[in-house]
């Protein structure tokens, strides 16, 4: 059985996704190798669901963004970082695969630097994040939960929210564990700056607000 999403609402311009049911995990392992290393289309696979997803401007511009949010949050707080980007994180043993927006190693950072990833032995990414404007059959908070990604963050082109996965199980937070000083309406207006001042000005207005956060950080602990 297969559908499609492409609704006429202005949001579904954001992707277009084909959903397959019932497929094997081998099904799925032989037309993600057939794919070959591509930046499109995008696999993810969970629950015995294969969807197979495009994107357009609005989804790839929402991602670049929030992935500079997060390097500059890094690079301002003196933390050490490993980006996966998209890359395919395929776990045979649970029997989920996904290719991500954005995945970073941070406090985990040390174990892989300078090396490629091996899930079998090596811990899953530190934080994941999505951007899912319209509707996707796959369930990824509860696959990224299964596979123990500490922090998953899905943004739908108007809200993010935030799972920290507490006692094996995503709970619902206001703030990131990884940067809890930085209120998630920081986001909403770095993206909103980047729009209306141009991504240049909105990242260096940006930076000089985590210094300054950083800094009374400093002075109050």
């Amino acid at each position: 059985m297969v559908s499609t999403n492409d609704a006429i609402a202005p949001q579904a311009l954001a992707e277009k996704r084909i959903s397959l049911y019932n497929i094997s995990w081998q099904t799925y392992e032989t037309i993600s190798n057939a794919l070959g290393d591509r930046s499109s289309p995008r696999l993810t696979y969970y629950g015995d669901t294969l969807e197979i997803t495009t994107f357009s401007e609005l989804h790839e511009t929402a991602s670049e963004l929030i992935g500079d949010f997060v390097e500059i949050l890094v690079e301002k707080a003196d933390l050490n970082i490993k980006s996966l980007g998209s890359t395919t994180l395929n776990r045979p043993d649970l029997r989920a695969g996904a290719e991500p927006d954005k995945c970073y190693y941070i406090q985990n950072e040390p174990l892989v630097r300078g090396r490629t990833v091996d899930l079998k032995t090596d811990p899953p990414p530190d934080l994941v994040v999505e951007i899912d404007i319209t509707h996707t059959d796959i369930n990824k908070k509860a696959l990224y939960q299964q596979m123990g990604v500490n922090e998953f963050w899905r943004y739908d082109g108007r809200t993010l929210t935030l799972y920290h996965l507490q006692g094996g199980n995503y709970q619902e937070v206001q703030t990131s564990p990884t940067f809890s000083w930085v209120p998630k309406e920081t986001l909403y207006r770095f993206l909103r700056d980047c729009a209306e001042q141009g991504e240049t000005q909105a990242k260096r207005t940006f930076r000089n607000w985590v210094r300054e956060q950083i800094q009374l950080l400093g002075t109050n602990g």
